[in-house]
Order: structure tokens, then C-alpha cells, then sequence
């Protein structure tokens, strides 16, 4: 079986390169055509045009090559359909449904983040997609409720992020030592660098680590070469590009302040103090902090996608 994978791949954030991790080896059984925002890989294609820049680099032609050719399209993890940092993500991946449409392909919305929403257009591609979707898992009870209120063609079963099977299945030594995390992202505003510095002025450390789970991102680079600055004293910079990266730099910690999901995710895991700042009220992160954190819930999402997609 041939599948079309949708996510915010290939930007260089960990959290997201795990989610596609999860699904090429949880359905193994699956040929997995990636869309990427910078494909490298012989399976991987461009995402479709956004703007005009993109439409007249006729990247696309392949992709709607793979659409033609899928037997699925499947739209895996993450918080795609919400507009709290930028309306321009929903439209983006409601473009993406299009294609699948004109192809008359089923598609399938697996682990999602569902909202919350602050514009109409932001609301309207999410209700467009899901009432098309043939079936739908979500990560949290928030997502389902917007969900069921955006769609009543389709039951919505309720799962967990998927990352967490890949996290329980690493072997990691979570004694806890004397350091304090730092995760923020590449937006992260006066908000975190407060609470960075209360943190850090809280206590003594012995150790202080800001972690970069986008490194290639400028405007992340920027942002944490400053916070490094107006921290002071002996703060190390740590840019992780894998799962394992990350669980070896948290599993130490005594806190952790995260602005990422998939930061703040591992954390809660081994049982360490977690502050999570959130970005708006109700989105992802408020979502993590209510989550249930459970392999058993996402072996529901995943039975849900085998059984949809005729698996066995």
C-alpha cells in the first residue's frame, strides 16, 4: 500500500521528525511517500504552492504525481489545523486536501491537535478537512471536543501523542542531578525569559542547559543566543536533532521550562518538574498540562488507521 504522509516535516524540528519516525516504523508494512518542506530523501516530495514563489519552482507536478498515485492520504501528528501562531498553517494544509479531492483519495487525520482557532478562515479549513476525513484520531481531549463540534460525519476517537512510544522505548538513566532545562522555541517571547530567569536565580545550579530542538532556525538561534546572555554565568547552549539528543539532556534535569511540546512531553514522562509555557490559553501545550499520556490510547489511534486503511 502506497500512503501520502502530511506534516510540518522538514523544517528541522525534532518534534516533528519524531512523528514521522513514528509512522514509518509503526506501519512498516506501508511504501511512505513523505511531503516535506525540503525534501532530500528519494521518498519525499515538496509541499504544494503556498504562494506564487513556490508555484513557479513546479515542484508541486511531482507531488500531485504522488497524490495521483497514493492509495491514502494521511495527515500524521502534530497540531496542523490551528491558527495560534498563523492562519497561514490552516490554509496551508487545507491546500493540501485538495489534491486529494480532485483525486478522489480517502484521507485520514492521525494523532491530531485540533485548534484552538481565533480567526473564521483558520476554523473553516479544519472543518473542511475533517468533514472529509474517513477517519480521526486526536492527541487530547481538548482536539476532540473541537472536533466534534467542527464535524459530526466521522466518530473521532481520542488517542495520544505518538512520540511517547518511541520515548518508552529508549533505555535512559533519569537520576536527577543539579540542572536546570531550558526549552524555548523560535518565537518565544518576554514571557519565557522571565520565567527562564526566575528559574535560574531560584537556586544555585550546578549546571544551567538551553536546548535547541530547531538549530537550523535563525530566528531560534537568535532567540537563545540571547536569553544565554541575559542569564549570565555558566549557561550552555545544546542544539539536539534527535529524539535520543534530547532524552539524554532532560533526563538529568531537576526542572524544566518548555515552550515546546515535545519538549515539555518527555519531561512529564520521567517525573521531573515541569513548567509549560503555553502561548495562547488552550492551545497544545495548555492541552499537555490535561493530556492522558498513555501507550494504550495511542495503540487505539493506531488500530483505528490499520483498520481504515484495510491493514492486518
Amino acid at each position: 500500500m502506497q500512503c501520502l504522509l502530511i506534516g510540518n516535516f522538514g523544517v528541522g524540528n525534532l518534534g516533528d521528525e519524531a512523528l514521522k519516525h513514528y509512522f514509518i516504523e509503526a506501519f512498516p508494512t506501508i511504501d511512505w511517500t513523505i511531503v516535506s518542506a525540503h525534501p532530500k530523501a528519494q521518498n519525499e516530495v515538496s509541499r504544494l504552492p503556498a504562494g506564487l514563489r513556490s508555484l513557479l519552482r513546479f515542484r508541486w507536478i511531482q507531488t500531485l504525481s504522488a497524490y495521483r498515485c497514493c492509495d491514502a492520504v494521511v495527515y500524521g501528528g502534530g497540531s496542523l489545523f490551528t491558527d495560534v501562531e498563523s492562519v497561514s498553517a490552516c490554509i496551508l494544509w487545507w491546500i493540501h486536501s485538495v489534491p486529494a479531492r480532485l483525486f478522489r483519495k480517502p484521507i485520514h487525520l492521525a494523532f491530531q491537535g485540533i485548534g484552538p482557532f481565533r480567526t473564521r478562515a483558520g476554523e473553516w479549513c479544519a472543518r473542511s478537512v475533517l468533514c472529509l476525513a474517513s477517519s480521526i484520531s486526536v492527541r487530547d481531549n481538548a482536539s476532540k471536543m473541537r472536533a466534534e463540534l467542527l464535524t459530526k460525519s466521522t466518530k473521532i476517537v481520542q488517542s495520544s501523542d505518538p512520540v511517547i512510544a518511541l520515548i518508552k522505548k529508549q533505555k535512559v538513566d533519569i537520576r536527577t542531578e543539579n540542572v536546570l532545562v531550558l526549552i524555548p522555541r523560535k518565537n518565544s517571547s518576554e514571557k519565557f525569559t522571565k520565567v527562564a530567569q526566575n528559574t535560574a536565580k531560584s537556586r544555585v545550579w550546578d549546571k544551567i542547559h538551553v536546548i535547541s530542538m530547531e538549530p537550523d532556525n535563525p530566528s531560534e538561534q537568535q532567540y537563545v543566543k540571547s536569553l544565554i546572555e541575559t542569564l549570565g554565568g555558566s549557561v550552555s547552549l545544546h542544539n539536539v536533532q534527535t529524539l535520543s539528543e534530547l532524552l539524554s539532556h532532560i533526563a538529568p534535569a531537576a526542572q524544566v521550562v518548555s515552550e515546546r511540546y515535545h519538549g515539555a512531553l518527555p519531561a512529564i514522562l520521567f517525573g521531573k518538574k515541569v513548567d509549560i509555557i503555553s502561548q495562547k490559553p488552550g492551545d497544545k501545550l495548555d492541552g499537555l498540562r490535561e493530556a492522558q499520556l498513555s501507550v494504550n490510547l495511542i495503540e487505539d489511534g493506531k488500530a483505528l488507521l490499520q483498520e481504515s486503511l484495510g491493514l492486518h
